[in-house]
C-alpha cells in the first residue's frame, strides 16, 4: 500500500505538472487578450480556451495538491478525450499519443484517486478524528 500511495502521488505530479506547461500557455492568451481558439463542441472560441485553461491549468494545479482530486480530474480527462478523439481524430496515433497518455493518467487517477500522500487525504482523516 505504502508504494501504490507513493506512484499516485508521482501520477499526480507528473499528469498534473506537465499538463500544466501545456495550460500556461493557453491562460497567456487570455491574459494577452487572445481568444481565438479551437472550437470543437461548437461552444464558440472564448469559452472553449476558458474550459481548456480551466482543465489544463486549474485542474492541473488541484490534482498536483491532491485537492478534490476526482472532481478536478474530470475536466481534465474531458479535455483530454476531445483532443484525442475530436481534434486529433484523423491525424494518426502520432498526434493522439501524447493525448492519450494524459488521458490514460487521468483515468487511473480517477479509479484509485489522490492517495494518502495529498491534501485530500488530510481533509478526509481530519473529518473523523
Amino acid at each position: 500500500m505504502k508504494n501504490s500511495n507513493f506512484s499516485l502521488l508521482l501520477l499526480r505530479l507528473m499528469g498534473g505538472g506537465l499538463m500544466l506547461l501545456h495550460g500556461y500557455p493557453k491562460l497567456m492568451k487570455i491574459i494577452n487578450g487572445d481568444l481565438g481558439f479551437a472550437d470543437p463542441l461548437g461552444l464558440g472560441e472564448p469559452i472553449s480556451l476558458y474550459l481548456a485553461v480551466f482543465a489544463e491549468f486549474v485542474c492541473s494545479i488541484l490534482l498536483i495538491l491532491g485537492l478534490f482530486t476526482r472532481w478536478a480530474v474530470l475536466p481534465y480527462i474531458f479535455t483530454m478525450a476531445i483532443a484525442v478523439f475530436v481534434i486529433h481524430a484523423g491525424d494518426g496515433l502520432q498526434k493522439q499519443e501524447l493525448g492519450l497518455l494524459y488521458l490514460g493518467i487521468g483515468i487511473l487517477i480517477m479509479i484509485n484517486g489522490a492517495g494518502k500522500y495529498s491534501l485530500d487525504y488530510r481533509i478526509k482523516r481530519r473529518s473523523y478524528l
